[in-house]
């Protein structure tokens, strides 16, 4: 990895992450790229902010406000900052973002985000006609018709019914196909739902093209949730999960071949450091620990820190999905981040928190007086059921249970990604339009036909996929909020925004020299943004208790 272009800090990219890589490559963290909330709070759905880049693309975010934000290329070199406002030229683009704005502002249509088609080529009004003379119960046909006793004149109007059905879905592409076949389920529309995923059936592929590939998997979601069988089905994927080695490495492709883990992993590990600077005794609580790679790039950095290594705890929590892909519990993370400790002059302890976050209670996680508190949740909170589902809201009693706690610091990672409370058809529109930015970046990097990066999108993104489209209730564990929505609880929890270091965003910029052009990052509102063209797919911020000092301080 490249060393920082830029101006060198006291504790600069390089010394944090330009470390040889061979004891952290083998254990890396499954992937969850996995709402119409009740609340708004005005950060979602606010002023869009369109900025073009070098490359006269642009990378847009609805949830940004109508304030400062920066946006970096790929190329490290370029850094543009804006006060434009919501009627310059480069606002005023339309882009992607509108479908979501349109479901998250409260007088917005779900109809209107899933047409996405243009009416210069007539498909909008093919669609509309689909949809209102098509995709009709079997019921609403002429009475005159329910005369024949022997059913002839009936199965006439329904063969002719699916033979338009037929006609109009040849002159739909795949996307427009899709949101037509969900839109009949919706309506409980099997007959024509059917029709629609025989047709599909037929052009997607798992070693296609990206849009191919996901629908495969959208399809499939949509094959479960009309047959009302997506827990059933959900639950017998994970029954059928690979050998513990081979989901290790299918979870190594990913991490190689996109900047997510990266992104989360690298962005956290410098709020945290940074926050740290000045303890000797810290204590980290880790509410997704996986294999523990992170840390290990953490330890190496604090064994060159001036004046010695400081002492170090991590707690790491677990969850049924990293212990099959380690092939073991937790202690086999314990173990390993305790050698690499030991071989930098680090002293450590791990703590074993084998439990799920919805049952982490405060004797649970052994905090200590006299230590410097730092949490973490990498992709993770929006695996936490909140009010929509459960009386419980583990969601916000975790957070609650985080400030009780008076840590010095909290690093937040999360999908940019609207599934929670949405609606069925918005949310199925949101899961696809989020995947289809993440299939095409996977696709710059490894071939089509490439069995590693197939059965890597199977088991750790086409699952997710199906639970967002299949499952409801308790059964949907994959549920996303936008940063604005983090903010939000974040906030009523009783935390504070903490503005990131440049360093954080330097640290981004080197390590996605490695990757596409296509990647964007960009910075609003304290938060950091990493995208794929126009589409915002994470972001990472970090999070204080009101009395406590800002970072750097």
């Amino acid at each position: 990895m490249q060393a920082s272009q830029g101006p060198q800090r006291p504790c600069s990219v390089h010394k944090l992450y330009n470390h040889p890589m061979q004891q952290v490559q083998q254990y890396y963290t499954p992937c969850h790229a996995s709402d119409n909330s009740n609340y708004n709070d005005g950060s979602n759905s606010g002023t869009q902010v369109s900025l073009k880049t070098q490359n006269e693309k642009f990378f847009t975010m609805d949830s940004f406000p109508a304030t400062d934000c920066a946006i970096y290329d790929a190329d490290p070199s370029v850094s543009v900052s804006s006060k434009r406002s919501p009627s310059s030229p480069q606002c005023s683009q339309s882009n992607m973002f509108e479908q979501r704005r349109s479901y998250e502002n409260t007088s917005g249509s779900p109809v209107s985000l899933c047409s996405g088609v243009d009416d210069s080529n007539g498909k909008k009004h093919e669609l509309r006609e689909l949809n209102n003379n098509l995709l009709r119960p079997e019921s609403d046909i002429d009475d005159s018709c329910s005369c024949s006793l022997n059913g002839v004149v009936s199965k006439h109007f329904s063969l002719t019914r699916q033979n338009q059905v037929l006609d109009v879905a040849s002159r739909l592409d795949l996307k427009e196909l899709l949101v037509a076949c969900a839109e009949a389920v919706d309506e409980a529309d099997t007959s024509t739902a059917e029709v629609l995923m025989n047709v599909l059936e037929k052009r997607v592929s798992v070693s296609g093209e990206p849009m191919q590939r996901l629908s495969a998997y959208m399809l499939e979601g949509l094959r479960a949730r009309l047959l009302s069988s997506g827990s059933n089905i959900y639950k017998k994927l994970k029954c059928n999960e690979p050998t513990s080695s081979e989901l290790l490495s299918y979870m190594q492709v990913l991490y190689h071949i996109t900047p997510y883990f990266k992104f989360a992993y690298m962005s956290a590990n410098v709020v945290i450091s940074e926050a740290m600077k000045n303890e000797n005794r810290i204590h980290i609580i880790d509410f997704q620990i996986a294999q523990g790679s992170q840390w290990m790039l953490l330890i190496h950095y604090l064994a060159r820190r001036p004046g010695g290594p400081p002492f170090l705890r991590i707690t790491g929590v677990d969850y049924s999905q990293s212990a099959h892909a380690r092939g073991g519990g937790l202690q086999l993370v314990g173990e390993r981040l305790a050698s690499i400790a030991k071989s930098c002059g680090v002293p450590f302890e791990f703590h074993n928190a084998a439990l799920s976050g919805c049952m982490v209670k405060l004797e649970n996680l052994r905090v200590r007086h006299g230590e410097s508190l730092a949490v973490n949740f990498p992709y993770m909170l929006h695996h936490m059921p909140d009010e929509s589902v459960s009386t419980m809201n583990h969601r916000d009693r975790l957070l609650r249970l985080v400030k009780s706690l008076s840590p010095k610091i909290v690093a937040l990672v999360e999908q940019e990604m609207n599934t929670n409370t949405a609606p069925f058809l918005p949310r199925f529109c949101e899961t696809l339009d989020y995947h289809q930015a993440m299939f095409e970046s996977v696709d710059v990097a490894r071939p089509r036909n490439d069995t590693l990066r197939i059965r890597s999108e199977e088991h750790c993104i086409g699952r997710d996929v199906v639970n967002l489209i299949a499952c409801e209730g308790a059964d949907r564990v994959e549920r996303h909020e936008v940063f604005g929505k983090w903010r939000s609880r974040l906030l009523m929890a009783g935390f504070t925004p903490c503005p990131l270091s440049p360093l954080v965003a330097e640290t981004i910029k080197v390590m996605l020299k490695e990757y596409s052009s296509n990647y964007r990052l960009a910075e609003s509102q304290g938060a950091l943004y990493i995208g794929w063209n126009n589409r915002a797919l994470a972001t990472s911020s970090a999070w204080q208790l009101p009395h406590s000092l800002p970072l750097g301080s």
